[in-house]
Parts: C-alpha cells; structure tokens; sequence
C-alpha cells in the first residue's frame, strides 16, 4: 500500500512538473498560424516576435553579402523571404527594432527593405532580455526585434521551455503574445523556410 501511495504521489509530481513545461507549436502552415492564435493575437496588435539574424558569414562557406561580419547572400534571400511573410500579416502597428550588430541590422534591411532603428537592449541576451523587451512593447502595437538566439534562448528560459527544446534557426521567427495583464505566452516558432510556404498556401 505505501509503494502504491509513493507511485501516485510521484505520478502526481510528474504531471505537475510536466503541467508547467511550454511545448512551442511549428506554425508552417496557414491552419497552424490560425489555430495557435497568431492571426487573432496580431490583429489585436498583442504580438512580440523574435527573429534570428540570417546566416552568418563568418560561420559559413557561402558566399558572403560583403563583410565578413554580417550574413550570406542566402541569408538575405531568407530575410526577404520573412521580409513578404511578415508584410502578409502586415506592418502597419508594427514597432520595429534591430540589435546593432551588422548581421542583425542587414537581416532586417532585407526584412523590411529599408534601414531600421537599433537599440543596445535588442543584444543584451541575458536573464533581464525578457523583461525589458516587455517593457518596450506598446498597447496595440506588435513589436518585432531582429535580434540573437542566445536572446530568444533567454525569452524562452523565462517562459518554461525545456532546455532540449530551446533552439532558433537562421531567420527563423518565435512569436509571443502578450496579455491585457502583461502576461506573455508562446504562440510558436516558425523557420524561415516556412514562410514562402504559408504564402502559397493563404494565396490558395
């Protein structure tokens, strides 16, 4: 009977540890992005999302953009590609911030096609990164920061994401939604490649 008892009670402390975890949604599709409530959360303008620099140069054989500090020519075709995603959604309440490192600033050139504003905070990826992007996204106006993984790491740390699932690829996007009471949770991820997909699909 006491084994028995010790079983449930760790079963039960399974599931309230496991209750707590937060499992990111692959939004790579149009029914994704719809169901996890992206659309409806960036209607309200109630949406900060986290994308990682292109390809870097320096850490690859591709053709570099021009300076070997920044990204690839792939990786900015791969900005572009988020760049259109991004626009489908629209941009119209959309704060817009870069880290100022060269690889973030070209990736969001080639995002929104211009130059854009860059702050310090944007690559100070540490335990505060969360809160302070918090602090700096507006009522009713999405706030999209072109910045590093190890920052989106840190968002992610801080929204009880398992460390084994905590990982941003080139260009990819982490979209969180942020509550009435300031409250954010995770939406989903999506990789860069994904975006000319969900495109297609939405133009279908």
């Amino acid at each position: 009977m006491v084994v028995g008892l010790c079983l449930l009670l760790a079963l039960a402390s399974l599931t309230a540890w496991a209750s707590t975890r937060t499992q990111i949604v692959d939004l790579g599709s149009d029914n994704q992005m719809r169901s996890s409530g992206v659309y409806k959360e960036w209607s309200k303008g109630a949406v900060i999302v986290l994308i990682r620099h292109a390809e870097r140069c320096d850490r690859s054989s591709n053709r570099c953009l021009d300076d070997p500090s920044g990204i690839t020519v792939a990786g900015s075709q791969s900005a572009t590609d988020v760049g259109h995603g991004l626009q489908q959604l629209g941009l119209k309440d959309a704060d817009v911030l870069s880290s100022p490192q060269l690889r973030t600033r070209q990736t969001a050139h080639f995002i929104f096609g211009k130059a854009v504003s860059s702050e310090d905070w944007v690559q100070q990826c540490d335990s505060d990164f969360a809160k302070t992007a918090l602090a700096h996204k507006s009522a009713e106006h999405n706030l999209v920061l072109v910045t590093h993984s190890g920052c989106i790491d840190h968002m992610e740390r801080q929204l009880n994401v398992p460390g084994g699932e905590r990982a941003s690829d080139y260009a990819s996007a982490l979209f969180v939604s942020v509550a009435a009471n300031g409250k954010p949770r995770i939406l989903g991820q999506m990789n860069a490649g994904q975006w000319q997909k969900l495109l297609n699909s939405t133009r279908t």
